[in-house]
């Protein structure tokens, strides 16, 4: 059956010919679904949203995105000016700091004026003639998204494999280019994550493809110079709940292909100098047991679960022998310390570990003979293991980044404990660090469970009622949300804003139990802890509900959707950035991306328990006749994780059942995905977008 709009929604062509304060906002036509599970009855009148070719459903979007236009009129210039002074921090002639592997310098730098990086290498001394791989300004042009991934130098530097995504899909094809001629060579493999791994031989790639849900789901090697269609299938999960991938350890001894799900791993390895060998597994998979490796010397060092160790512990088995049952601890579990990640040298065991919501780092001698921490000042801030491909080496390098110190590069000495900081990034125009303070608050959720915020300002702003504040979150997968730099959100902070980071439950900011308690059953706690932050925010004075913000995206753009269902009183506005609203739907849809893969974060609804408990929360479905706050959302038209008919019939739902005239908006980039924009610089023109859509709701208009 052919879609018709009601006569209220607008087309492109009518919307020109308005006046922008006489326009009235697009309202889609209903048409009834209804979707019965469990002998429940659910009526979804924008499914029809989701048919992608339908011209009328592009009509829709585009008539979306011109009534956004004209309800944010008056800030296009101060989005210029804003785009232009997040733009007017960066150093446009940038580079990374340089790290070596296999003879080769490597650094990506930027040039003025250039949207994307260039890659280049220098051989033995960065005082070497300088050799560009690949000019990704150059090789963006024919295309309005693209992304260069998967840099992949074979063992004799002499070939590099790599991934290009043209659509953001998130599919990438990978190609290889022969550095002594630089030609691309006929080689063409489609369909994958764009990562790949060199055999020894230099003539063998080993990489992932993707099933039609976008699942990372084979393993396959090629020879090089032959067609794909004779790549040789090495491995199949066959479990839709685990996704695969392959790398070569950091010995460089061992290719490995694992497979993991939310809740439980698997690894198979084989030399990398036999390609053509048979795989092993190291463990065969059990349901709750996690554990990721990496190998040195005879042994193969793991972090894992393993009996009962909620917070992770370091195991180590031969590699002739890798069954769990010859596994022995390196590093214990504790119960009030997370052991986040693990990094190998020849002289020194380095552990990233966090307590109290904080990261540190731990160095031990494998002799036994030293064992320190490093030392940091700053109250909130983030620490973390870097890139250190070699394993001959005394020097670790690390990251350190604070809300108020940009992230800096620091190699520092493990003998005689010296540090040199590399880089710190840079911060143009008059940013001066003293200028700003931050600190971290602990709020008491509604079941007495400590929830901690980080929150930075100016230190001349005056703290009140009056004080605006934008609150952020993310609270799922397990995804921690460190206290980092910005420079974008100086525009805010410049404004007279705080920024508050809250650390809720569902991501691992207090080790892995804060995690276990915001996902499945337990996954209001994310939404309440938000809620909670909000009031505490308010009941301290920190701000009122007329100067308060929040902000969100992906699954924290549910979040978004589910603290204004519950609190819509609390805010003022709402961006809600490519939003996971319509959670039951999508859940029992194992044909959308990562369905399949995501039933041990959010639970099973094919199960009646998980769908009643996914019900009683999914934003879309408990949209009702009251007041909601203003609302900025958005979405990419070709978005591979959270599908674009999510937030727009979540807006068209709202904008039929609310009750009040605050301005509700959609955004739809019709040419990207999840990601946004490609560009360095295009990605700040959404940043100024929506720092402009909360300025005009507080007033400010330059």
């Amino acid at each position: 059956m052919k879609i018709k709009f009601s006569t209220v929604l607008l087309t492109l062509s009518t919307f020109a010919l308005l006046n922008a304060q006489n326009m009235q906002a697009p309202k889609a036509k209903k048409i009834d679904k209804k979707l019965e599970i469990h002998g429940d009855v659910r009526t979804d009148e924008y499914y029809w949203l989701n048919q992608r070719e339908n011209p009328e459903v592009i009509d829709y979007l585009n008539a979306e995105n011109a009534y956004t236009d004209a309800m944010l009129k008056d800030t296009e210039k101060f989005q210029k000016d804003l785009f232009e002074e997040i733009k007017g921090r960066i150093k446009e002639d940038d580079s990374s700091v340089p790290y070596k592997y296999n003879g080769y310098w490597y650094v990506t730098r930027f040039e003025k004026g250039g949207e994307y990086p260039i890659h280049t290498r220098k051989k033995e001394s960065l005082d070497a003639k300088e050799e560009i791989l690949f000019d990704v300004n150059e090789m963006a042009k024919p295309f309005s998204y693209y992304n260069l991934n998967g840099l992949n130098v074979s063992e004799n530097n002499q070939l590099v494999a790599f991934g290009q995504d043209t659509l953001s899909r998130r599919i990438y094809t990978i190609q290889i280019k022969d550095l002594k001629t630089g030609k691309i060579l006929s080689d063409k493999l489609e369909n994958t994550t764009g990562g790949s791994v060199w055999a020894t031989d230099n003539q063998t790639l080993f990489y992932t493809r993707k099933d039609a849900t976008l699942r990372s789901y084979q393993i396959w090697k090629h020879k090089l110079g032959t067609p794909q269609s004779e790549d040789q299938l090495i491995f199949e999960e066959s479990d839709e709940t685990f996704g695969t991938y392959v790398y070569k350890t950091k010995s460089k001894k061992y290719i490995i292909i694992g497979s993991s799900s939310t809740v439980s791993n698997e690894y198979r390895f084989i030399p990398a100098d036999q390609p053509n060998a048979e795989w092993k597994v190291l463990q065969p998979r059990e349901r709750d047991l996690e554990f990721s490796i990496e190998h040195y010397g005879n042994d193969f060092y793991i972090l894992t679960n393993k009996d009962k160790a909620t917070n992770f512990k370091l195991m180590k088995t031969p590699v002739d022998k890798p069954g769990k049952e010859n596994w022995v601890d390196v590093i214990p579990h504790r119960k009030d310390v997370y052991l986040e990640n693990f990094e190998i040298f020849n002289d020194y065991l380095v552990l990233e570990e966090r307590t109290n919501g904080l990261t540190e780092i731990l160095i031990n001698s494998w002799d036994g003979k030293t064992s320190y921490k490093l030392p940091f000042k700053e109250e909130v801030y983030t620490a973390y293991i870097s890139y250190n491909p070699e394993f001959d080496s005394k020097i670790l390098r690390y990251g350190y980044t604070s809300m108020t110190t940009p992230n800096s590069t620091i190699d520092f000495n493990m003998v005689d404990k010296t540090s040199e900081v590399k880089k710190e990034q840079p911060v143009l125009g008059d940013f001066k660090k003293e200028n700003y303070k931050t600190k971290r608050l602990w709020v008491t959720a509604r079941d007495g469970v400590k929830v901690p915020v980080s929150i930075v300002y100016r230190k001349d702003t005056k703290i009140s009622q009056k004080t605006p504040v934008l609150l952020y979150a993310y609270g799922s997968y397990g995804a921690t949300m460190d206290p980092y730099f910005s420079s974008s959100r100086l525009s805010l902070l410049d404004r007279g804003f705080i920024y508050a980071l809250a650390h809720i439950r569902g991501g691992q900011d207090l080790g892995r139990p804060w995690y276990d308690d915001g996902k499945m059953l337990k996954k209001k706690n994310t939404f309440n802890d938000f809620v909670d932050v909000s009031k505490y925010l308010i009941d301290e004075q920190y701000t009122c509900a007329q100067h308060l913000y929040a902000m969100g995206g992906s699954a924290g753009g549910l979040l978004m959707g589910a603290i204004i269902n519950q609190a819509p009183e609390l805010y003022n506005g709402v961006v809600a950035q490519v939003p996971f609203v319509d959670v039951v739907t999508t859940m029992l849809d194992d044909s959308i991306p990562l369905t399949t893969g995501e039933y041990d974060e959010w639970g099973n609804p094919n199960d009646k328990v998980y769908y009643d408990y996914m019900k009683s929360y999914s934003p879309y479905d408990n949209i009702e006749k009251k007041n909601y706050p203003n609302m900025l959302v958005t979405t990419g038209l070709h978005d591979s994780q959270v599908q674009y008919w999510e937030p727009a019939k979540w807006v068209a739902r709202l904008r039929d059942l609310k009750t009040d005239d605050n301005l509700l908006i959609l955004k739809t980039d019709m040419e990207t995905g999840h990601g946004g924009a490609s560009g360095r610089f295009e990605a700040l023109k959404e940043i100024a977008l929506e720092y402009a859509f909360i300025f005009k709701l507080e007033g400010i208009t330059e």
